[in-house]
């Protein structure tokens, strides 16, 4: 597709993922749609990732570091030398249905109102089993991929409002990032989608949940094991990064009980995870990079045309409860217990 032509612009960051890259190509060669093209931004990959470009997927428009950039700096080098008006941002560890595509396109027809909309994620090896629909956001400063590990069920099987994406697997308007800014290059992975979704709501824009647009996903392919001590300490660093700099003094002081517990619950589990150390890291150097932090947000809290602050807490709220209930369904689901989850939903929402 020509880039005159093409409605959606893919953006696949890659970093040493041959194999899950090509089978990923391989599945968006399948697509019913075919007005879009495809933009793969290498992150200095040793692997056989440039070679595997270069002669099985020629279409492929190749941008390439010479070095490993970070997942924010990747994305948004694909963003500036993008020129569709939509840009579905893709991890290299995704099977994408063939009618995904086809889908987001009639998505896009049907909600002229909304600026961005989230994919429905399923697990890769399990395909009964949810990986994502839709984010949620807590209070304590995260995101929560929504039915995470849940049974596929008629709720997931409807098109919904959701608070925001997972950049994992979400279309965006160019007028999202026009106006709410691109992914922030500080963060360099974990937590810049939830960043942008606050910034994106702050400014009024909308999400919307598509359901039939259903992809694959591995999960931690490029990282590793979900938890360790990269994960850890930039997860808690960016952690720190989203409240300097989305939460007036006023919403942090509304939240700070949450806050408190969730970060004391974050550190139990470090601690049980033989992980103190990377966490008490994220920690310092989230705390270092504060006043940096800060100017951004006196920036974001100066535009014009932001909603109201009682709003977005509106919206703050309703979105934990959201992940708070679908975490309560998936322990129920797998026989635990929901006391603390009971407790804090009835305290604090």
């Amino acid at each position: 597709m020509s880039v005159n032509q093409a409605l959606i612009d893919i953006i696949i960051p890659n970093w040493n993922g041959e194999q899950m890259l090509a089978d990923c190509l391989h599945s968006l060669e399948k697509q019913t749609f075919s007005g879009f093209r495809v933009i793969v931004v290498d992150n200095g990959s040793t692997d056989g990732s440039i070679a595997l470009l270069e002669t099985e997927f020629t279409d492929v428009m190749i941008l390439r570091f010479s070095k490993n950039s970070g997942f924010t700096t990747a994305v948004n080098r694909g963003i500036s030398e993008s020129s569709a008006p939509w840009l579905l941002l893709l991890n290299n560890d995704m099977e994408i249905a063939s009618d995904c595509l086809e889908n987001l396109h009639r998505a896009i027809k049907n909600y002229p109102d909304y600026q961005f909309f989230a994919l429905k994620m399923m697990n890769f090896h399990n395909r009964q089993l949810i990986d994502g629909a839709g984010d949620a956001v807590l209070r304590g400063g995260v995101g929560y991929r929504l039915g995470t590990m849940e049974n596929d069920s008629d709720y997931y099987g409807q098109d919904r409002d959701t608070f925001g994406a997972c950049a994992g697997a979400g279309l965006y308007s160019r007028k999202l990032f026009e106006e709410a800014g691109v992914f922030d290059p500080d963060f360099f992975a974990y937590l810049e989608d939830v960043d942008l979704n606050l910034r994106a709501r702050r400014r009024g824009m909308q999400c919307r949940y598509i359901a039939s647009a259903v992809v694959y996903h591995i999960g931690s392919a490029t990282s590793g094991s979900k938890i360790n001590e990269f994960t850890v300490r930039l997860s808690t660093r960016n952690n720190i990064h989203v409240l300097l700099k989305n939460y007036s003094l006023w919403m942090f002081l509304r939240f700070l009980p949450s806050i408190v517990v969730y970060q004391l619950m974050w550190a139990l589990f470090s601690l049980l995870k033989g992980m103190i150390i990377p966490y008490i890291r994220g920690i310092v150097q989230g705390l270092k990079t504060a006043p940096h932090f800060l100017k951004k947000r006196k920036a974001i809290l100066s535009r014009e045309k932001n909603i109201r602050e009682k709003e977005l807490v509106r919206l703050i709220r309703s979105a934990e409860l959201e992940a708070v209930n679908s975490i309560m369904a998936r322990r129920s689901a797998a026989g635990k217990n929901n006391l603390l989850l009971i407790c804090y939903r009835k305290i604090f929402l």
